[in-house]
C-alpha cells in the first residue's frame, strides 16, 4: 500500500493489487459480485480481468455506452435496475472496469443502490488512473453540465495495472497525459520538466510516472478530502476548461473533445491568466503554451463561442456566492485558489490562446 494513500484507500499496483483484491473477496465474501463496464472495455479489458480473479462467487457483468454523453443519470437508472433485477443486495460488491465515466458513475451507482453498497475502482485508461479513479469523487452530468450529481466517497481499493494502456488509442493517452501535466505545473517543476518529454517516454517510464502522479494527488486529497481549500488546486486548467468541454460536447459543429482535450486548452488559458493577473513568468507561460500546443494543438474558437463557453463558466462547482473561482499559478508549483478574475482579462485570454 503507497503510505500517502492509506489514510485515503489503498491504491494498488499490477499483480500484487490483484493478490490484495482475491484476499478482499475471500474476506469480505460478497453476496454476489457486479463487474460495471462500458461497451470498450468490455470487449478489451473484460477478459484478461477476469482471469485474474479467482472465486466461485456468482459474478454479473452490467455494460453501458461508452462515452461522456452517457454519464447522465439515464444510465444511473439503468445501473440500478439492473442491479435490482439481478438481486443485488447490501453485501454485494461492484467492481468498476473502465475510465473516468464507468469509475464515476459506477462509484455514484454504488454509494446510493440501499444507501450505499462496497465498490472498487479498476481503472483503465491513463485519465481515469492518475486522476478519476483517486480522491473519493463519485458522481455524473446534468444535461452538457459536468459533474453537477455526486457524492465524495471512498472505494474500498483502487487497483492500477497499465497493460490496460495498451488497448487505448493514442487520443485517449494524450487525454490522460493533460492531467499528468497539470500535476506538475501545480506541484512540482521538476516534475513538470520530467513529463513534458513524455513522447520520449516508454510504457515502462510511465508506470513509475502513474506512481509519481497518484502521490501527488493523494496527498493534497488527504490533506483536504472534501474540497474546502487545497483540493481545489487540483482544478488548475478545469474552470474554463470543463466549460470547453461541456459546449463542445453538444455543439453540432464542434469537435467533441475528450476531458484532457479540453484541459489542455485550459491549461493554456489559465496560465495566461495567472501571467495578467498573479505575474505569473511569461517565459513559463509561452512554454506552457507551446508544449500543450504541440501535443495537442489548437481549437478554433468564435466569438460567440467564446461567449457561450464563458456562460457555461457559472457552473462550475468551485463557484461560491455568485462569484467564478479560478485556480491560478504564481509560479510552477504554486498554485493560488479562489481567485476573481475580470471578464476583458478571459477574453484576452482566448485572443493569446488562438494567436500564438
Amino acid at each position: 500500500m503507497n503510505d500517502l494513500t492509506a489514510s485515503l484507500n489503498p491504491v494498488l499496483y499490477a499483480e500484487n493489487g490483484y493478490e490484495k483484491l482475491n484476499a478482499f473477496i475471500n474476506s469480505e465474501k460478497p453476496s454476489k459480485i457486479f463487474i460495471l463496464v462500458d461497451s470498450n472495455t468490455h470487449s478489451f479489458c473484460l477478459s484478461r480481468f477476469l482471469q485474474k480473479i479467482g472465486t466461485d462467487i456468482i459474478t454479473e457483468v452490467i455494460e453501458i455506452e461508452a462515452g461522456e454523453e452517457f454519464k447522465n443519470l439515464q444510465t444511473c437508472e439503468g445501473v440500478w435496475n439492473a442491479l435490482s433485477e439481478l438481486e443485488a443486495d447490501r453485501k454485494s460488491l461492484v467492481i468498476n472496469l473502465g475510465g473516468g465515466v464507468v469509475t464515476d458513475l459506477g462509484g455514484f451507482v454504488a454509494s446510493t443502490f440501499k444507501r450505499g453498497i462496497q465498490f472498487i475502482n479498476v481503472p483503465t485508461t491513463l485519465l481515469s488512473m492518475v486522476d478519476a479513479s483517486v480522491g473519493g469523487k463519485t458522481g455524473v452530468d446534468l444535461g452538457n453540465l459536468k459533474n453537477q450529481i455526486g457524492v465524495i466517497i471512498q472505494p474500498e481499493m483502487v487497483l492500477i495495472d497499465s497493460d490496460y494502456l495498451e488497448t487505448l488509442s493514442p487520443q485517449e493517452m494524450r487525454s490522460g497525459l493533460a492531467e499528468i501535466l497539470k500535476h506538475g505545473l501545480i506541484a512540482n517543476e521538476n516534475y513538470w520538466n520530467k513529463v513534458t518529454n513524455l513522447a520520449e517516454l516508454d510504457l515502462s517510464d510511465l508506470d513509475e510516472i502513474i506512481k509519481d502522479s497518484v502521490d501527488i494527488k493523494a496527498e493534497i486529497v488527504k490533506k483536504d478530502p472534501f474540497e474546502k481549500n487545497i483540493r481545489k488546486t487540483l482544478n488548475y486548467g478545469h474552470t474554463l476548461g470543463h466549460a470547453i468541454e461541456s459546449y463542445c460536447l453538444t455543439h453540432p459543429e464542434k469537435n467533441k473533445l475528450l476531458h484532457g482535450e479540453a484541459i489542455a486548452a485550459g491549461m493554456i488559458l489559465e496560465s495566461y491568466i495567472s501571467h495578467k493577473l498573479e505575474d505569473f513568468p511569461e517565459a513559463k507561460l509561452q512554454q506552457i503554451n507551446e508544449v500543450i500546443k504541440k501535443m495537442y494543438g489548437k481549437e478554433e474558437f468564435s466569438n460567440e463561442d467564446i461567449s457561450r463557453i464563458k456562460d457555461l463558466m457559472k457552473f462550475d462547482k468551485k463557484n461560491e456566492r455568485g462569484n467564478i473561482n479560478f485556480v491560478l499559478l504564481k509560479d510552477i508549483g504554486e498554485p493560488l485558489i479562489d481567485i476573481i478574475v475580470p471578464n476583458d482579462v478571459i477574453d484576452k485570454a482566448f485572443e493569446y490562446y488562438l494567436t500564438n
